[in-house]
């Protein structure tokens, strides 16, 4: 067994040399958090960050006499707030009980023991951790940022005096086929967003959208999309499952969100799709430092991590991780949505 719990005050558990060995560790990304282009990263020195909204869209100049003053532009209308961002912590109790004969073995030193236990708690609290980001991933191209109760955080909507697009119906059941019907659907979700950017991102906006199973199902079943696919290579993908996979479609690439394994934790409404752009730059990711000195005016990171110790009595050691993210949608009128019937 070890025989002391001293260890715990060595520098391999200094809680800046774990944060930068956590940020090294492999977790296996989300769907949303992880999305290449997705999220614009903001790491600050700050509790929050300042938002900044300009009326700056272009405007038609109307025509003036020669020799008159040109008609004056004036300036932006802006309007800058701060948000602060939110808190997330967890922590596991490794207990002196629990280290009883952990040199069984023989050949692992103490110390490499700790470290192989403490690297399991990580990975249990990291894994905590990526769910809580996906979830707030997932709230952000609904324009929110929910809480784990689903309570609201942030509407951002509300808070940039912006209003979400009407749901669009797909009708699946009765859409015609050979009509084009879902193709015209597909282009007032294309139209709109890109109208909503007013040139954001450029031409290399891609758009999503993440269906629900039973909408996915129907979508991918219907005579309009099937036969996009006949006569292509693409066609022997008629004959294999489509679950938890992806197509572009009318200009808009589709995928079956894969969530939590209740389909409700975290989770697209069966029923629904959600389109969002990527690679417009209107999802932010802010990171604020941590609450502990050696971290003051420091650049935030996705989540830090140390081991607090039981000092009075010595009998146990907490592993922490905490991360201070907000995730900002700063344009809510290019998230559309749409149900199945």
């Amino acid at each position: 067994m070890p025989l002391t719990m001293d260890v715990f005050s060595g520098d391999a558990f200094n809680a800046v040399t774990m944060t930068e060995a956590i940020d090294r560790m492999e977790f296996v990304p989300q769907a949303l958090d992880g999305m290449p282009g997705l999220f614009v990263d903001k790491p600050v020195r700050t509790k929050g960050i300042w938002i900044e909204d300009r009326g700056d869209g272009p405007r038609i100049i109307p025509t003036t006499p020669r020799g008159a003053p040109p008609t004056a532009r004036g300036s932006n209308l802006r309007n800058a707030r701060n948000f602060a961002t939110v808190r997330i912590a967890e922590s596991s109790t490794i207990y002196a009980d629990e280290l009883q004969d952990i040199r069984a073995f023989g050949k692992e030193t103490e110390l490499m023991q700790l470290q192989d236990e403490i690297a399991s708690r990580q990975k249990i609290l990291g894994d905590d951790m990526n769910l809580t980001r996906e979830h707030y991933a997932l709230g952000a191209i609904q324009g929110k940022m929910l809480d784990a109760d689903g309570s609201t955080l942030f509407n951002w909507a509300t808070e940039f005096g912006q209003s979400l697009p009407t749901e669009i119906d797909f009708d699946l059941d009765n859409a015609s086929p050979g009509s084009g019907v879902l193709r015209k659907k597909c282009n007032a979700v294309v139209r709109g967003t890109s109208r909503a950017l007013k040139g954001r991102g450029g031409p290399g906006v891609q758009i999503v959208g993440l269906a629900g199973d039973n909408f996915w199902d129907d979508f991918t079943g219907h005579s309009e999309v099937r036969e996009t696919f006949l006569n292509q290579q693409e066609a022997r993908e008629l004959r294999k499952g489509t679950a938890w996979k992806t197509f572009d479609f009318g200009d808009i690439t589709w995928a079956n969100y894969r969530g939590t394994d209740d389909n409700t934790t975290v989770a697209v409404p069966t029923d629904k799709v959600k389109f969002f752009p990527v690679g417009a730059g209107i999802f932010q990711r802010a990171w604020s430092p941590a609450e502990r000195f050696e971290f003051v005016n420091t650049l935030g990171r996705p989540r830090y991590t140390w081991v607090v110790r039981d000092k009075d009595r010595d009998m146990w050691a907490d592993v922490e991780m905490y991360s201070y993210p907000l995730y900002v949608c700063t344009q809510c009128d290019a998230l559309f949505s749409g149900r199945r019937t």
